[in-house]
């Protein structure tokens, strides 16, 4: 077997799965009770106040539904990366260890922590990982004005 980082990546993985389940479920259940509340509107004789119902509960499953879209579209990122795979320079599904902490390139997730170590889940849309991209191990680039080194990748 090889180093202990490279049984992290499938954890941070499965925890960055998790967060973007999380985040389907809630969109789901929010859109299912706008639907139910819109569902039992009842005409009153102030048909304003019913008209303003349903389309508040129409904004609100709206809304949702733009969310949950978001969310399937990160977990179609994730399911992408392989993070049983070893990566030597910094791209979507690395692990990197610079001078400033550890990274998951795979979806802005936040921050991670497993066995006690935090790890940071990033897109790599983002500025750091964008900085950081095609990195090798030894590399330097200026990130907000410091200099970070690159001390790992996995």
């Amino acid at each position: 077997m090889g180093s202990p980082n490279e049984l992290i990546k499938p954890r941070l993985h499965h925890l960055c799965l998790a967060y973007v389940q999380e985040r389907i479920d809630a969109c789901q259940a929010a859109i299912q009770a706008a639907q139910e509340s819109a569902n039992s509107e009842t005409k009153s004789s102030a048909g304003d106040k019913y008209e303003t119902g349903r389309a508040m509960a129409q904004n609100e499953r709206d809304r949702n539904a733009v969310q949950l879209q978001q969310a399937r579209q990160l977990l179609g990122e994730l399911q992408r990366i392989h993070p049983e795979l070893c990566c030597d320079t910094v791209r979507p599904g690395a692990l990197v260890h610079t001078s400033l902490g550890w990274f998951y390139i795979s979806i802005s997730a936040g921050k991670l922590v497993v066995e006690g170590q935090e790890y940071f889940a990033v897109s790599a849309a983002a500025p750091v990982a964008a900085a950081l991209a095609g990195q090798r191990v030894g590399g330097q680039v200026t990130f907000n004005g410091k200099s970070v080194q690159l001390l790992a990748i996995w």
